[in-house]
């Protein structure tokens, strides 16, 4: 079990997917997940291993995903006599159901690299591509008939300004960085894959016309606004490596403020199963996954799930109080 545990994180690090792994660090008698037991768990819910059953192996799911969406880790904490409160970093639920025990599990969100595309072989491209390579970014080089020997340490060079085998998403940076060479094709390609940020390495004088160019492209207005230019901060910069170091600042301050979610990847080529959907219990606060409920119940319309047989019945005694209190 604990080869397949690795086999399955290694999987998806090389996929560069985003994952969490989940550790029962502490448990109380009678519980079936024991202290030591792991599990992988990707951004659609999918568990390998084991951290526990039932009403437990939900909550972990449900806040591993979120783990996964938000970046933080968490220790989570399920047993009877819990007061059911969140504190930062610490996440506890109360289980109303027969279970007497007591488990803690650490989960931990892992994250592939940051992705930055440099288009283009100038100075500063090849500046930023070492920039960038030595603060962790997975980086991907592009440029006509470019070579090897161009670039240090580049993960991935693609010689045409093509994006046929380059897999982008809403959290890829581009810089356009040609400066002279294939400007236009090179940034109307760039406009049009998804990302967070696109950046074009230009003069004041140069931008103006390329963003009129772009606009007489059929361009959207939004997305030519958009587009960073000149790159980077404003910081005087002078030489390339300055240059770089300036995009880069403007990189992580884009990516550190904006509120989209850190690991989402529309564009991934593997194929998963569609994300876990939960529905909070309205008896015992437990999320259930609204794919595999022990019992579904309509009321008023409204379909209502259960973790266990106990937190039915005692809906079934009294709908409307649960109902009311869920609402509430």
């Amino acid at each position: 079990m604990l080869k397949d545990y690795l086999e399955k994180a290694q999987e998806l690090s090389r996929r560069n997917e985003p994952f969490a792994l989940a550790v029962v660090v502490r448990r109380e008698e009678p519980s079936s997940g024991k202290a030591g037991d792991k599990a992988v768990i990707n951004r659609s819910g999918e568990i390998l291993g084991w951290v526990g059953g039932g009403c437990v192996k939900a909550i972990i799911i449900k806040e591993a995903m979120d783990a996964i969406r938000s970046g933080e880790s968490r220790l989570v904490r399920i047993g009877k006599h819990l007061k059911e409160e969140k504190k930062h970093g610490i996440m506890e639920y109360k289980m109303t159901c027969q279970s007497e025990g007591l488990v803690e599990v650490f989960i931990e969100p892992v994250l592939p690299a940051p992705h930055l595309v440099v288009v283009g072989k100038s100075a500063i491209a090849r500046a930023l591509v070492k920039l960038a390579k030595a603060t962790g970014y997975r980086v991907t080089a592009m440029a006509t008939d470019v070579k090897p020997s161009t670039f240090e340490g580049v993960d991935e060079l693609v010689t045409r300004i093509s994006w046929e085998t380059v897999k982008a998403n809403a959290l890829t940076c581009i810089v356009v960085a040609t400066q002279g060479e294939d400007d236009e094709k090179a940034l109307e390609l760039a406009v049009k894959q998804p990302h967070q940020y696109l950046g074009f390495v230009a003069s004041h004088k140069k931008k103006k016309a390329m963003m009129s160019y772009l606009t007489d492209m059929g361009m959207e207005s939004s997305k030519v606004d958009a587009i960073k230019s000149p790159a980077g901060l404003n910081i005087q910069a002078k030489k390339p490596e300055e240059v770089a170091v300036s995009i880069l600042a403007e990189i992580i301050q884009v990516r550190n403020s904006n509120q989209i979610p850190h690991v989402v990847n529309p564009m991934s080529d593997t194929t998963e199963a569609a994300p876990a959907k939960f529905y909070i219990n309205p008896v015992c606060g437990v999320p259930v996954d609204v794919a595999h409920p022990k019992h579904v119940v309509e009321y008023e319309g409204e379909n209502v799930y259960f973790c266990c047989d106990g937190c039915k019945v005692k809906f079934d005694a009294d709908p409307k109080k649960y109902m009311k209190k869920e609402k509430a």
